[in-house]
């Protein structure tokens, strides 16, 4: 059988957004895609499982649907078949179909989402089946799509899904550029653990595995954590491990600031490597909360009630173990300047030597954030007041019509700049520095990039004719205005 390549699943998978475009809109497109397309995956991969065993069992059915012959456990009534030959309430089987397999599989739980199957006025029997009969016609089975292509396909939906949402698309969406810019300075190992507490649709975790595998190590070796707090993007973010070959990797759905997920003891749990995109500046973060917080986060201070930038910094920072461990989390650059408890935070930060690098991007990378972010590398090592690096990376982008980019090309010249610097540390004049404590200090530890690494001034060159012209356009407008000055005189009796 003639396998299906990426470039075929990508396009048919595209095709099925185009079929619900108009009654669902463009930010919903995930809601009602990836479900389905994850439905027919597992339902697939069954079929596939049932018949090697059925032909290993020498035609027995009963021993061919025993559990331990399949990843995924798919009840009667429940299987593609069984949904893509009704006729009539197709979003209510269709539903069935999905509690049943979560039922069935405890670590699937929610993992459907909850999208509104049953709305015939939002999607019509006609049109769900149109969608369901679009998916009919590829086989999903890993003997056709392996894991690693099924993988990437459901990656480039999320993209694709991203760019028609726009500035909708922030919430779960991070340009995989900088992800991999970021993973690439933490540099997971095979043993350790990752931990993203805004994980979105798991694009960092994932990334995590991509570096291990680049770097020649075993991805099921490193343990993947992460938290979300929309049940359809932390849904997707399950789907998309999945769908990538992990089996090993843990993502809960609940408000990372009010309520973690992840805790040993009722203390924190504690990580190797720690990654996020977290939403900027949220207003209504929990500050209440976090007054008593009985997980300490406020150890450094206690975030501004309207932003909580800083508590996602310190909740992070409470996540990371005490020794060796790394951190990598994109932020406004506010988070550099601003003053108040932020500069309190900030300071303590720097005298316990937690901050190790500020790398400037440029404006306008991010959905649905036009303002230029900055990635904040921290550390919890012994070494107090130590210096930071600093890296203006804002003229590296590729200019967009409505967004700009960060190529994975140019995203690697940042990496680069990044570990050369820590071969042979110097001043790359208008590019990168590093910067001591006593610096630091004495602007009031403001870590605002433009204070430590300027761009270097050019000399403007003229031409005679051009400064002769400009100075007669001077020496007229010197003239028009004393001339105003005297007619203004004149007419309050003034005698010149």
């Amino acid at each position: 059988m003639k396998k299906t390549t990426l470039s075929q699943l990508e396009a048919h998978l595209w095709e099925a957004a185009h079929i619900i475009t108009g009654p669902i809109d463009a930010s919903d497109y995930k809601t009602y895609i990836f479900p389905i397309l994850f439905f027919k995956r597992v339902c697939d991969v069954y079929a596939e499982e049932y018949a090697e065993a059925l032909e290993l069992f020498e035609g027995d059915r009963e021993m061919a649907i025993a559990p331990e012959q399949h990843r995924v456990q798919i009840p009667r009534g429940c299987h593609w078949q069984d949904v893509i030959t009704a006729t009539r309430d197709v979003g209510k089987v269709l539903k069935a179909a999905f509690l049943g397999i979560e039922k069935a599989n405890n670590r699937l739980y929610g993992i459907f989402g909850d999208a509104s199957w049953t709305n015939k006025e939002r999607l019509p029997d006609h049109l769900l089946l149109q969608l369901l009969n679009h998916f009919n016609k590829i086989n999903l089975g890993v003997q056709n799509v392996r894991d690693d292509d099924m993988g990437r396909a459901y990656e480039y939906l999320i993209k694709r899904f991203a760019d028609k949402a726009n500035k909708k698309a922030g919430e779960f969406y991070t340009p995989r550029s900088i992800i991999r810019l970021m993973v690439n300075i933490l540099d997971p190992q095979p043993g350790e653990t990752v931990y993203d507490p805004a994980c979105g649709t798991g694009g960092m975790l994932l990334e995590t595995i991509h570096h291990v595998k680049e770097q020649g190590g075993d991805p099921r070796l490193i343990k993947l954590k992460g938290q979300e707090k929309n049940l359809t993007t932390e849904a997707i973010a399950r789907m998309n491990l999945y769908l990538h070959g992990m089996e090993d990797f843990d993502v809960r759905r609940g408000d990372t600031l009010r309520d973690p997920k992840f805790l040993v003891h009722d203390q924190l749990e504690q990580f190797d490597c720690v990654i996020a995109n977290p939403p900027f500046s949220l207003k209504e973060w929990g500050h209440d909360k976090w007054q008593s917080d009985p997980f300490n986060r406020q150890i450094f201070g206690l975030a501004p009630k309207t932003n909580g930038d800083f508590a996602w910094v310190m909740h992070m920072y409470s996540s990371m173990k005490n020794n060796g461990s790394r951190m990598a989390v994109v932020l406004p650059h506010g988070v550099l300047f601003r003053s108040g408890a932020e500069a309190k935070i900030r300071k303590k930060l720097l005298e316990v030597g937690a901050i190790k690098a500020v790398i400037g991007l440029a404006g306008n990378l991010f959905y649905g954030a036009g303002i230029p972010a900055c990635i904040l590398l921290l550390g919890k090592t012994r070494r107090t007041k130590a210096p930071i690096l600093f890296i203006n990376a804002e003229e590296v982008f590729t200019k967009g019509r409505g967004q700009n980019t960060l190529s994975t090309a140019q995203a690697d010249t940042i990496y680069t700049i990044y570990t050369k610097q820590h071969q042979n540390p110097h001043e790359q004049e208008g590019l990168s520095r590093w910067v001591e404590y006593s610096e630091l200090k004495e602007n009031d530890f403001n870590l605002n990039i433009a204070r430590y690494v300027q761009k270097p001034l050019e000399e403007e060159t003229i031409t005679v004719e051009e400064a002769l012209r400009d100075f007669k356009e001077k020496l007229a407008e010197l003239e028009r205005a004393e001339n105003e000055l005297e007619a203004l005189l004149v007419r309050e009796g003034f005698t010149l």
